[in-house]
C-alpha cells in the first residue's frame, strides 16, 4: 500500500443491538487513528442480516457515537443498500470460475463435519459442489473458490506478522441462499469501494483475515492493512458480559458517567503513553497510534472508572455539568429552570461525587421543602438536649449581616464560643436538620445554597419533630 495515500478508516456495527463497549474502543482506536494521521473515519452500519437489524439499535448506535464525541466524516453508509452491487461482484466471480453454487444441505454438512472430526481432519467444507457446475436456485448458496495451496500472509500492524496456509481455508459461502451477502464478502467489498486504507478491529477477526485478503485479491482490488486489538475480558479473565457489569455504552450514561472519562478509560484499554492515565481529547489525537497498542488481553475494571469519572466530575466546565446533572433531577419531578441554583447545587456536590447520578442523588434534599429524616439520624441528634441551640440559631440567623460563606463561618464560631460548646456538639444535629442525613456537604456551603429562609423554615420543621417526640 501506498504509505502517502490518506488514512481512511471504518466503524461498521451491526444493528443487532446496543453499542457495547468493545465495539465503542474499536470505534474510539479507528477514529483516533484516522485523527492522528489526518485522514478520515467513515461510519458504516452493516445491516444484512435483515432478521435481527432494527431501526432502534441503529439509532442506539448513532446516539452512543454522538455522545462519545466520536464524529464522523463520511455515513452512515448502509450496507443493506449495496445489496445489488454485492450481487453483481458475486457473479463476477462465479463467471471467471473463482465461486461456484452449492447446494449441501445443513444436515449433509453436518454429517461431513463429524466424519471429519471422526477421521482426524479439520472439519471444513470438502469442495462437494466444486465442479458440478450448478445453477443458481432457491436453496443454492454461492461459496469461494479458495486457493488450495500457498500460503496467505497478514502483516498485522498489532499482531506482527501471522502466516496461514490456504489448504487450511474451506470454500466459505459468500452468497446465502436468500441472495444476501456474507459479512466476509460484504465486509471486503465495501471497503474496498470505501477506499479504507486501514481495518482496525478486535482480534476475534483475524481468522476471518486470511479468507478475506484472498477475497480481495480474487476480486482485484488493493488490500489494506489490518490491526488487531486485543478482547476485553472481565475481572475473571473471561470475556467482557453483563456479569461484569453493564457493557452498553448509553448504560454508562444512564448511569451517571461523563463521555470523556469512558473515552479516557476506553483508550487505556490496551493503549498506554507511559505512566499517564489523564488524556484530553486534544492529547489522545496528538499520542495515539498503534504501536502503542498491548498484545495482550486488557482487563476491564469498574473501580478504575469511577476514579476516573470523578476526576472528571471535579473539573468539569460548571454549565456542561448542569446539563449532564439535569436529566436526573427533571426524572425526579424537580424544578430545575434556576441554573444558577443548580450550579450552587452541584458545586456543593462534585467533590464527594463519582457519579452524576449519585451527585444526583445526593442533592435531593436541595429541591424538596419537606426534609426526609434518615430515623436513625433524626433519633440520635435531633434530641431535646440540641433544639435549645438550634432554637437559638434560627432565632439569630435573620441578623446575621453578612450571609456569605465566610459570614456564616464567623457566625457559627462565635456562637459556640459565646456557649462553651465545641462545634461538633451543634454540626451534625444542624446537618440533620438541614439535610435529613448525618453526611452532606460543609454545613456553610449547605445554609448558603439552601439560603436563610429556607434554613430558618427547616430549623423550625425539625424543632417541631423533637417536640412532637417529646410529648409523644
Amino acid at each position: 500500500m501506498d504509505q502517502n495515500k490518506e488514512v481512511r478508516t471504518r466503524f461498521a456495527p451491526s444493528p443487532t443491538g446496543y453499542l457495547h463497549i468493545g465495539g465503542a474502543r474499536t470505534a474510539l482506536f479507528n477514529w483516533l487513528y484516522a485523527r492522528h494521521h489526518g485522514g478520515r473515519f467513515v461510519l458504516r452500519i452493516e445491516d444484512t442480516d435483515q432478521l435481527r437489524s432494527t431501526e432502534e439499535s441503529t439509532r442506539a448506535i448513532l446516539d452512543a457515537m454522538t455522545w462519545l464525541g466520536l464524529t464522523w466524516d463520511e455515513g452512515p453508509f448502509y450496507q443493506a443498500q449495496r445489496v445489488e452491487i454485492h450481487r453483481e461482484l458475486v457473479e463476477k466471480l462465479i463467471d471467471e470460475k473463482k465461486a461456484y453454487y452449492c447446494t449441501c444441505t445443513p444436515e449433509e454438512l453436518e454429517e461431513k463435519r463429524k466424519e471429519a472430526l471422526r477421521t482426524g481432519r479439520k472439519p471444513k467444507y470438502d469442495g462437494t459442489c466444486r465442479d458440478r457446475g450448478l445453477k443458481r436456485s432457491e436453496e443454492s448458496v454461492v461459496r469461494f473458490r479458495c486457493p488450495d495451496y500457498g500460503t496467505t500472509i497478514v502483516r498485522d500492524l498489532v499482531k506482527g506478522t501471522i502466516s496461514f496456509n490456504n489448504d487450511e481455508l474451506d470454500d466459505l459461502v459468500i452468497e446465502r441462499a436468500d441472495g444476501y451477502p456474507t459479512y466476509n464478502f460484504a465486509v471486503v467489498v465495501d471497503d474496498a469501494q470505501m477506499g479504507i486504507t486501514h481495518v482496525i478491529r478486535g482480534d476475534d477477526h483475524v481468522n476471518n483475515t486470511p479468507r478475506q485478503i484472498l477475497l480481495y485479491e480474487a476480486l482485484g482490488y488493493e488490500v489494506p492493512l489490518f490491526g488487531h486489538v486485543p478482547m476485553i475480558l472481565g475481572s475473571d479473565k473471561t470475556r467482557l458480559s453483563k456479569r461484569h457489569g453493564a457493557t452498553s455504552v448509553m448504560a454508562y450514561q444512564e448511569m451517571g458517567f461523563l463521555p470523556e472519562a469512558l473515552v479516557n478509560y476506553l483508550v487505556r484499554l490496551g493503549w498506554s503513553h507511559g505512566d499517564q492515565e489523564i488524556f484530553s481529547m486534544a492529547e489522545l489525537i496528538e499520542l495515539f497510534d498503534l504501536d502503542a497498542v498491548g498484545k495482550s488481553a486488557a482487563i476491564f475494571n469498574p473501580e478504575k472508572l469511577l476514579w476516573l469519572n470523578a476526576h472528571y466530575i471535579k473539573q468539569y466546565p460548571m454549565e456542561r455539568l448542569i446539563a449532564a446533572v439535569k436529566p436526573f433531577w427533571a426524572a425526579r419531578g424537580f424544578d430545575v429552570s434556576d441554573e444558577a441554583f443548580l450550579a450552587q447545587v452541584a458545586g456543593d456536590l462534585r467533590s464527594r461525587s463519582k457519579t452524576v447520578a449519585e451527585l444526583a442523588e445526593a442533592g435531593q434534599f436541595y429541591f424538596t421543602d419537606d426534609v426526609t429524616y434518615d430515623p436513625g439520624a433524626a433519633a440520635k441528634f435531633l434530641t431535646p438536649e440540641v433544639a435549645v441551640h438550634l432554637r437559638e440559631i434560627a432565632r439569630e440567623l435573620p441578623l446575621v449581616a453578612d450571609y456569605s460563606k465566610e459570614g456564616i463561618e464567623i457566625f457559627l464560631r462565635r456562637f459556640t464560643e459565646a456557649r462553651n460548646v465545641k462545634l461538633k456538639v451543634i454540626a451534625q444535629p444542624l446537618r440533620v436538620a438541614l439535610t435529613g442525613k448525618t453526611v452532606s456537604p460543609g454545613i456553610d456551603e449547605v445554609m448558603i445554597s439552601l439560603g436563610r429562609e429556607r434554613v430558618i423554615k427547616r430549623l423550625e420543621d425539625a424543632l417541631a419533630l423533637i417536640a412532637a417526640r417529646s410529648v409523644a
